[in-house]
């Protein structure tokens, strides 16, 4: 007993001693990385306490003060939407103090950048508290979850716009023969994939024999899609580039497959639905890696984006009262820097991303028998991915046809 008890002290030392040795690292550079992976570990904290945490969640008075005991899947469901609200809060109130920090002198810099250990101490006794919190609370997170989802999926498209317009224009600047052969040879290969990916999903996902008349349309449309893309691009009147219309068109093709993949495995009609008992912790692992770079990708992106955001720079009006010698003259200009990126938006970001997780990790809280042990499956999840495709499209055409339709504004 005494040994245990003088190994578990010795446990608990390294792994402070590591904690610190890590946090003491993070510099300014590192710091969205660091947040990035606060993030990733809540979505693994949360993978875990789902196929862990029922049978201790159901001994709890205040989360199992029902009558009759729900059944395993709403308590592993509980579990992660619990976590996630400690998440959305922690972001939350980090987004909330940061907002309106302009330039590197605001104190609020060094809390954004620093204060590792005390940020990592707050994050695990938020997500603990989440624990204590009455079943109502939970629920309401639930219900406003699927609408900031929603949020997040939006800002996700705008993002993916604005990447690819920027894309386009990077290459087109170099104004070189080899630059515009690469658009093209880019161009052709997205609408090349696109097209063979479509006729995969009319393979897989409309078996002869069933009647699936939906699966027909959502990969018609998404047909008709791409090629509205190609002829409002190349319209005289528009006179875009092929680029960003090829890589939107393979962009809407993945979220169709997407939609279509995550069916309810005992629909006749999916594809994958003779795999159903075959899936194995690896292939859950890839589907919660694919959801983090997802949502990484969408934080680190929106945080620095200018499209979405420009934070405005703030010098110092004046000169100082007192003469400064030239290396505190140095680490001035160096404070007075503006931000790179808006430190408030870019929490919202995650905060948003908190509550996408949550319903990608229970299926957006639906049921589904046996595939309720899949990350992101169910008849919600099909949906919310068709619609975004649909409002990727629109937010697409519309780029395209708004300045003919407003010359007078700046798009």
């Amino acid at each position: 007993m005494w040994a245990a008890s003088c190994l578990a002290s010795c446990c608990a030392a390294c792994a402070c001693d590591a904690c610190r040795t890590v946090v003491s690292g993070i510099s300014r550079r590192s710091a969205r990385i660091a947040y990035c992976g606060l993030f990733a570990l809540s979505l693994i904290v949360s993978w875990i306490l789902r196929e862990v945490a029922a049978p201790l969640m159901e001994k709890i008075p205040w989360i199992n003060s029902f009558h009759s005991t729900p059944n395993r899947e709403w308590f592993e469901t509980d579990a992660v939407l619990r976590v996630s609200l400690g998440n959305f809060l922690f972001f939350t109130i980090l987004a909330i103090l940061m907002i309106g920090v302009k330039n590197q002198k605001d104190p609020r810099d060094s809390m954004h950048h620093g204060g590792w250990m005390m940020k990592i101490i707050c994050w695990c006794l938020m997500v603990i508290f989440m624990f204590f919190l009455p079943n109502g609370i939970i629920s309401f997170y639930e219900t406003i979850s699927k609408f900031g989802s929603g949020l997040f999926l939006l800002v996700q498209v705008v993002l993916l716009l604005d990447f690819v317009h920027s894309w386009n224009d990077k290459w087109v600047g170099y104004d070189e023969q080899f630059w515009y052969v690469a658009l093209l040879l880019v161009s052709l290969g997205c609408y090349v994939i696109s097209f063979a990916f479509n006729g995969l999903l009319f393979h897989f996902f409309t078996p002869s024999g069933q009647d699936c008349g939906l699966n027909t349309f959502f990969i018609v449309m998404t047909l008709i899609l791409i090629f509205v893309f190609a002829v409002v691009t190349l319209h005289p009147a528009v006179g875009g580039s092929i680029l960003p219309a090829s890589v939107l068109s393979l962009y809407c093709t993945y979220l169709c497959y997407s939609a279509l993949a995550s069916e309810p495995r005992d629909y006749e009609c999916n594809g994958l639905h003779k795999h159903s008992k075959a899936v194995s912790s690896g292939t859950l692992a890839l589907g919660l890696l694919t959801t983090v770079l997802s949502v990484v990708y969408s934080a680190v992106r929106a945080g620095s984006s200018t499209t979405l955001l420009s934070p405005p720079s703030s010098p110092r009006a004046g000169k100082p009262l007192l003469p400064l010698d030239k290396v505190d003259e140095e680490e001035e200009k160096e404070r007075s820097k503006p931000v790179s990126y808006s430190y408030s938006f870019f929490h919202l970001i995650f905060s948003l991303a908190s509550m996408y997780s949550a319903m990608l990790l229970t299926g957006w809280s639906t049921s589904v028998g046996e595939s309720g042990k899949l990350v992101d499956v169910g008849w919600p999840s099909v949906w919310v991915r068709i619609v975004t495709g649909w409002a990727t499209a629109a937010l697409f055409i519309w780029s395209q046809v708004a300045p003919i339709l407003f010359p007078d504004r700046v798009f």
